[in-house]
C-alpha cells in the first residue's frame, strides 16, 4: 500500500482529494497549517515555509500531491503570496529530493499565463490556449505558479525527479453551481478567466492519475473541463469579448473550452466526466 502525502489536505481541493484516496485504499497523511474536522487520515500541522517541518512530516511517504497554498492574489499582501507559494513549493520538492520520494503532484493554475488577474487586461496570443502559450503574469500569484513549474525542471535535472504540475481552472464543487446560475448566463462576468472551470471531482481524478501516469520529467498540464462555464455558444463570446484575437486554431463549436485539455488527456488517461449544466439540470 503506498503512502501519499497531501498538502493542503485541510483545503478545498485537499480533502477531496484525500477522501478519494483513502477510498481507493491508499495510506494517506495530510500536512496543513491547520487541522479539518472529520478527515480520515493522519493530520500533521506544518508550516510549509519551514524546511524542518516539511522533511519531517514528508518521513514515510512513497509519493506527494503538494496542494498547500495561498490560492488567489486576494486577501494578503503580494509578497506574502508570492513569499509563500515560491518558497513552499520549494521546500516540497527538496524534501522530497532529500528523502527520495521520486513522484510530487503539484497543483499550479491557469492564472500562469496571466489572463485571469491581469492589472493591465490582454488577450492570449491564440485560441485554444494549449501549454505552449507564453507565462505573460503581471502579479504575484500567477508568477509563483510560473515559478513553481521552473521549480520542478530543476529537480528534474539534478536528480530525475517526475514531477506532474496541474494548471487548474477555477475548481467548482457541485453545490457551487446553483450559485454561479447568474454569472454562467452573462458574457462577462467569467469572460476573465476565460470561462474556464474544471469540476472538483474531476480535478481530483487528474491528480491520483498524476501518480502512475508514465511521464519522463517534469510535465504541465492544463486541467479544465470540455465545455465552458457560460450558456453561450464560445464563438459568440469571442466575438464580444475577445475579436481581436484572429489566431483561432479550432473550429469553436458549440461551447467548446478556450482552454485545450488535451495534453491532460494523453498523458494522464484522463477525461472530464462532470459539467455543470447536467449538474444544474438533475
Amino acid at each position: 500500500m503506498q503512502t501519499i502525502a497531501v498538502t493542503g489536505g485541510s483545503g478545498k481541493l485537499g480533502q477531496y482529494v484525500i477522501r478519494e484516496l483513502v477510498r481507493q485504499q491508499y495510506r494517506v497523511i495530510s500536512l496543513d497549517q491547520k487541522q479539518a474536522a472529520g478527515l480520515p487520515c493522519r493530520q500533521i500541522v506544518v508550516d510549509m515555509n519551514d524546511f524542518g517541518q516539511v522533511a519531517g512530516a514528508l518521513q514515510g511517504a512513497d509519493a506527494i500531491i503538494h496542494l498547500a497554498a495561498i490560492p488567489s492574489p486576494n486577501g494578503f499582501p503580494h509578497q506574502t503570496i508570492f513569499t509563500n507559494n515560491v518558497v513552499g513549493g520549494f521546500n516540497i520538492l527538496e524534501a522530497a529530493s532529500m528523502l527520495g520520494i521520486r513522484r510530487v503532484v503539484m497543483g499550479s493554475s491557469t492564472s500562469s499565463y496571466g489572463f485571469a488577474w491581469a492589472l493591465e487586461p490582454f488577450a492570449p496570443n491564440y485560441f485554444p490556449i494549449d501549454e505552449a502559450h507564453p507565462h505573460l503574469a503581471q502579479e504575484g500569484y500567477g508568477l509563483s505558479k510560473t515559478l513553481n513549474e521552473l521549480t520542478a525542471e530543476m529537480f528534474h535535472r539534478r536528480n530525475g525527479m517526475q514531477v506532474v504540475s496541474l494548471r487548474f481552472s477555477l475548481i467548482a464543487a457541485p453545490d457551487e453551481y446553483e450559485r454561479m446560475k447568474d454569472s454562467i448566463g452573462s458574457k462577462a462576468d467569467f469572460a476573465k478567466i476565460l470561462w474556464s472551470y474544471i469540476d472538483i471531482r474531476d480535478a481530483v481524478s487528474a491528480c491520483i492519475a498524476s501518480l502512475h501516469a508514465d511521464v519522463d520529467g517534469a510535465i504541465a498540464l492544463n486541467i479544465t473541463g470540455d465545455d465552458t462555464l457560460s450558456a453561450f455558444d464560445t464563438s459568440e463570446l469571442l466575438r464580444e469579448c475577445y475579436p481581436e484575437v484572429t489566431d483561432l486554431r479550432s473550429e469553436m463549436t458549440g461551447r467548446e473550452p478556450l482552454f485545450s485539455n488535451r495534453l491532460a488527456k494523453e498523458t494522464l488517461n484522463w477525461r472530464p466526466e462532470h459539467f455543470w449544466s447536467a449538474e444544474l439540470q438533475g
